[in-house]
């Protein structure tokens, strides 16, 4: 076995908490049960990944055996990496029968035509994903293991997870493997974010309830006691209020919890107005903004600010489409005429 491939297992194990790596090198399968038999989990990580590269030495381990363990870290631990989605398209709307084995072969046959020094591992799982790991190299090295990138891709959906390597010159080549392997012509990033990979697969899957205008108000439980001098009307306005702010945090967020999302982004385009005297603007010419959200956990933070009193409700609607809208890359109109372009994210 190669010297690269045993350090890199070695390095994989140290990575497993120690009460899991029994339970996931079993998931592996590369190892039978005997040899497992044989190793000792209680002592310490280091002797034990040792251990384990002596095995992996008995069954002659290549890198595409060391890079289906790492995929199998990954999938157990995704929340340790930081992934974003994109959206393909195709031309018509025409469904095309999925063959993972012809998938695969496009997929390899595209990145390698472009560059020969490239790892390529698939791992598929019960849920239609197909999970791709690819370590980089460069016409005059080998493949760096350490610093792949990892796609998670839903067959016969077209959005893709992908966790990037730092070598971001390299995505073009991802992003054209794919639309050629999937049989789409298009790829773009949505600029939605996430360490939660679940997350974002519940926002563009439309896998978490909401409700919408179905919630009836009911009394606040609980309060402090009303001063005896109080004005009754203001302590009833209050009541009023934080009723109809929760009644319309139910409506636009649900009850449940939220996806948790990371990072979105917005491109937008607006005209202004002001009265003809003024002379702000001579050129009628749209004025347009990137606008960027980011928060360990956003759509919380967003339906937070209402009744924290940091924002009238109920919210915009381009803060509180993201979950509603992002499927759609078109232009949607609100009232004040602004609307996202190429609508990336809600």
């Amino acid at each position: 076995m190669d010297e690269t491939v045993a350090e890199y297992i070695r390095r994989t194990v140290l990575k497993i908490p120690r009460d899991e790596i029994k339970t996931m090198l079993q998931k592996w399968g590369f190892l039978s049960e005997e040899q497992l038999q044989t190793l000792n989990f209680r002592q310490m990580k280091d002797n034990i990944s040792q251990e384990v590269v002596q095995l992996c030495e008995e069954n002659s381990a290549d890198i595409k055996q060391a890079a289906v363990l790492d995929i199998i870290y990954n999938h157990i631990y995704q929340n340790k990496r930081m992934w974003s989605v994109y959206q393909m398209k195709k031309s018509g709307e025409e469904l095309e029968y999925f063959d993972i084995t012809d998938f695969k072969k496009k997929f390899k046959g595209r990145l390698r035509s472009a560059l020969k020094n490239v790892t390529i591992t698939f791992k598929e799982y019960e849920d239609n994903a197909i999970w791709i790991r690819v370590a980089w190299g460069t016409p005059c090295k080998k493949p760096n293991q350490y610093k792949p990138s990892y796609v998670v891709y839903h067959s016969q959906t077209p959005y893709v997870f992908i966790s990037a390597s730092v070598l971001k010159s390299n995505l073009p080549l991802l992003c054209q493997a794919l639309i050629v392997a999937s049989n789409y012509h298009d790829i773009r990033e949505m600029e939605l974010r996430s360490h939660s990979l679940n997350s974002l697969k519940d926002i563009v899957f439309k896998r978490y309830s909401q409700n919408f205008q179905t919630y009836s108000p009911k009394p606040l439980q609980g309060g402090t006691v009303e001063p005896a001098s109080a004005d009754k009307r203001i302590v009833q306005e209050n009541r009023s209020e934080k009723e109809r702010i929760h009644r319309l945090n139910l409506e636009i967020f649900g009850s449940g919890p939220q996806p948790k999302l990371e990072f979105a982004q917005y491109k937008l385009e607006t005209m202004f107005k002001s009265a003809p005297k003024m002379g702000v603007l001579d050129k009628k010419e749209p004025f347009r903004c990137l606008v960027k959200f980011s928060s360990p956990h956003l759509l919380e933070s967003l339906k937070s600010l209402a009744p924290a009193g940091m924002a009238d409700a109920p919210l915009s609607p381009l803060l509180t489409c993201i979950p509603h809208k992002a499927r759609n890359y078109f232009k949607i109109r609100d009232k004040k005429g602004l609307y996202p372009e190429n609508f990336v994210s809600p």
